[in-house]
């Protein structure tokens, strides 16, 4: 690769390219995967490579019948692909598949360019997006895990790439540690992680001495859930038509038609064979959805994949023992002219135009009354706090006046309901009219 492409180096000595890199992709197939699988996944990972910020120069495909344990694409393939890459001029290549350190270093010395594989690319984009304290310690750990065994025999080609497609983010600062200190930094982050899993456990003790359900977003990563989002909450988070708009979690509360309250959190979205360093690094994150008392399934049935990415859902959230949680399927962008998914029972709706939210709001509040009891209180008027409280976490059939107090029809909670017996009787020393 020649140096020329590479401008003086910074004060930090990192070599930044003056324009979008240029890369090289190759599609694999392999295993039972159908060529249809292999053609979505290249489209995929040319989408993740659009939105790390490259320019996709050129391509290849490859029918891996036996995994070369040193390069994983045969060898006639890796001299194709270094004739192409260079005659493309591409700054990189990136492969779809998991390469592991070894295969990466020889196709490096192979075709002398930078090559990535999917888990790097992802990473890149985790590293982009990350905003949040949390968010940023959670990219840091997985890259420094994705990194470390790739460290080896890699100093002068990292040296001339880092801040580049695959080295940014945090995963810059790799780069400056000595491979003995690297442990140290992933221990430090794990504790810093588990800081932050327990200051969550706090607030979601204390979010259960008031029973407010948490209705978690999830879905195929740009399905619209950040939109859906927005247009329940205004909760003003970022949209955008790339893959991983929205890494970190949002949490919004929202007051439903009768009153309840509830938290809606938006999350990051799920992909084909995510990365294993991302799925622990975000545990805390993921934990939302852990302790959610309902997940709406975000569909895009403007997809031709449709299917395809609901599989993927099904089998993150079954990964996660999370399958079994009630579940509402909305088809977003139904408004579009070619719909490919319709589903008994899934709600039909367009979030960034509006239309079939209410339809949306009203099954969530039936799911979530599930397991309620329907009572009916005498509240005297000094007892506000109480109304307040039926209101927030119940649901409110009537409440009328009836002489010293407020007659509540309403459904709460077993605990609740419980909690509040002695209001379901009128004081002997008063009277309803």
């Amino acid at each position: 690769m020649s140096r020329d492409s590479y401008p003086n180096k910074t004060r930090k000595g990192i070599r930044r390219l003056k324009r979008p890199e240029r890369v090289f992709v190759v599609g694999v197939k392999h295993g039972r995967m159908t060529m249809s699988q292999m053609e979505r996944s290249f489209e995929e990972v040319v989408r993740l490579v659009n939105t790390a910020g490259g320019t996709v120069v050129g391509h290849t495909y490859q029918d891996v019948k036996r995994i070369d344990p040193a390069t994983f694409l045969g060898k006639g393939k890796v001299e194709e692909i270094a004739d192409l890459a260079g005659r493309t001029n591409a700054d990189l290549v990136v492969v779809d598949e998991e390469l592991s350190p070894v295969q990466n270093r020889n196709l490096e010395d192979r075709l002398k360019v930078f090559v990535l594989d999917r888990t790097a690319i992802i990473l890149d984009i985790f590293a982009m997006r990350a905003r949040t304290a949390e968010g940023k310690l959670q990219v840091e750990l997985a890259q420094l895990e994705y990194l470390g065994p790739r460290l080896v025999g890699r100093g002068l080609m990292l040296s001339q790439q880092v801040g580049r497609i695959g080295t940014r983010g945090p995963g810059e600062t790799a780069l400056e540690y000595e491979r003995r200190t690297l442990r140290d930094r992933i221990t430090h982050l794990r504790r810093e992680i588990e800081k932050v899993r327990s200051a969550r456990e706090i607030h979601r003790l204390k979010r259960k001495a008031v029973p407010i359900p948490i209705v978690a977003i999830v879905g195929y990563t740009n399905a619209g859930k950040s939109t859906v989002m927005n247009t329940l909450t205004s909760a003003g988070v970022f949209v955008e038509d790339k893959l991983f708009a929205t890494l970190d979690p949002t949490i919004r509360r929202l007051k439903l038609p009768s009153g309840r309250e509830i938290l809606l959190a938006d999350t990051v979205g799920f992909i084909r064979r995510l990365p294993h360093q991302l799925v622990a690094a975000f545990k805390a994150t993921f934990e939302e959805i852990a302790h959610a008392d309902l997940l709406i399934e975000v569909l895009d049935v403007s997809d031709p994949d449709v299917g395809g990415q609901a599989a993927v859902v099904d089998t993150v959230l079954e990964e996660m023992s999370l399958n079994h949680k009630p579940r509402i399927v909305v088809l977003n962008k139904s408004d579009m002219p070619e719909k490919y998914l319709r589903t008994g029972g899934a709600i039909e709706l367009s979030a960034l135009k509006g239309f079939g939210m209410d339809q949306l709001v009203g099954k969530m509040e039936a799911l979530l009354r599930t397991g309620f009891l329907r009572k009916k209180l005498y509240l005297p008027y000094d007892r506000g706090d109480v109304l307040s409280t039926v209101y927030r976490i119940g649901h409110v059939y009537e409440a009328r006046h009836g002489g010293k107090h407020v007659i509540v029809d309403c459904e709460l909670p077993e605990k609740y309901a419980n909690k509040y017996k002695s209001f379901e009787r009128i004081s002997r020393l008063s009277k309803v009219s």
